[in-house]
């Protein structure tokens, strides 16, 4: 975890600081993570997007440095959310109920690689809320990768549509909100947010029909959503005519040790056509099919199919490489379960046994592949 001294979080009002801030964008979403690199200006090394003229853009400096950066798109500008956010956001429901006013995305949270980790994020969120409370807008729009999807939680984010952000340039993302008034709920999760967002008391503004509106989240599941015992067993019944422990990962497991695995994953229910890993991503998470049928691509050619208990992602899990392969979902009832690095780093700390168990596991789902994919080569050979 790095440290960046002071820092310093403004509005980027200067047309140098904004320039600033295209070129870090360049350097983190194109040349870091493998996106947008069909609209990005290469020889200037710059991401430059429409939405930075209708936006509210603030940057963080340390010592003058640019080491983070946010853009926050506010209904109450006029122009400023247009049919890509409402699209991409799933939010004709949410205009229906508050209007536009009332309603912010914050898109392109970007961290100096160094500082990743460390107080800056949060900070930023301060920041964020700060300019949520000035002006009374009642939901904050967001999304992330599935593996950060505990760490928004936690925030006080929510999931809410089965729509899923499911794009060439981005890969998969989880649409999240945050109701910024219903402080009770922020309270009862322990958000460090909650300190920062003002109660209105009998004055707060939560919609009448939140609970509505947000009934479409269960696509998405973690236990940070639920109670451990109705994460379990809506796990354990996405997996037909066979409990977990018969999935080759958890072979050899009792329910108590599969349960240490799954403390902090992320269960994920995918449409036809999801990809749910785009090639040349960075994201280091590893995933597991619990029912449904997935593609590997490698471009529109199709080299190999995935069924319930198998594994992927995981070269860039042990490798630390960008995505080689895209990975689509073939059929409607796709459900996939994800872990993230840290989940497994952690697991590996406060319970080894069940780690070394469950990476023994991992490494016999990818010897088998291995000599089933030697056995096809020899086959197509001889044909």
């Amino acid at each position: 975890m790095g440290d960046a001294g002071p820092v310093e979080i403004s509005q980027a009002l200067e047309p140098g600081d904004l320039h600033d801030i295209q070129r870090f964008k360049y350097d983190v979403y194109v040349a870091e993570m493998g996106r947008y690199g069909s609209i990005a200006d290469h020889d200037n090394r710059l991401l430059i997007e429409p939405d930075d003229a209708t936006s509210h853009i603030f940057q963080a400096r340390a010592a003058g440095r640019l080491v983070g950066t946010m853009r926050l798109t506010w209904g109450g500008t006029e122009g400023a959310l247009t049919q890509r956010h409402i699209e991409q956001y799933d939010l004709e429901g949410f205009l229906g109920a508050v209007g536009p006013a009332c309603i912010v995305i914050g898109e392109r949270f970007m961290i100096d690689p160094a500082l990743r980790g460390s107080d800056v994020l949060f900070a930023m969120f301060c920041t964020y809320m700060g300019f949520v409370n000035q002006r009374r807008i009642q939901l904050v729009f967001g999304d992330c990768e599935p593996h950060l999807l505990n760490t928004y939680l936690s925030l006080g984010f929510r999931t809410y549509t089965r729509n899923n952000v499911n794009s060439p340039e981005t890969g998969y993302l989880v649409p999240l909100v945050i109701v910024a008034e219903d402080c009770d709920h922020m309270k009862k999760i322990g958000s460090p947010l909650a300190s920062v967002l003002t109660d209105f008391g009998g004055d707060c503004r939560v919609p009448a029909n939140i609970a509505d509106l947000l009934a479409g989240g269960e696509a998405v599941m973690s236990q940070k959503m639920l109670t451990k015992e109705t994460f379990w067993s809506k796990l354990q019944a996405a997996v037909p005519k066979a409990g977990l422990s018969d999935v080759d990962l958890f072979t050899g497991m009792s329910k108590e040790e599969i349960e240490i695995c799954l403390d902090k994953s992320v269960s994920i229910e995918c449409k036809p056509g999801d990809r749910v890993i785009k090639k040349g991503n960075v994201a280091k998470n590893m995933s597991m099919v619990l029912s449904g049928t997935l593609e590997v691509r490698d471009g529109e050619e199709v080299v190999a199919l995935l069924s319930a208990g198998e594994m992927f992602g995981e070269i860039a899990f042990f490798l630390k490489l960008p995505r080689t392969m895209d990975v689509v979902a073939a059929t409607d009832d796709v459900k996939i379960v994800s872990f993230s690095e840290s989940t497994i780093r952690k697991m590996l700390e406060a319970h080894p046994d069940v780690a070394t168990k469950l990476l023994f596991n991992i490494s016999r789902i990818l010897c088998t592949r291995l000599i089933n994919a030697n056995k096809h080569a020899v086959e197509d050979e001889g044909a």
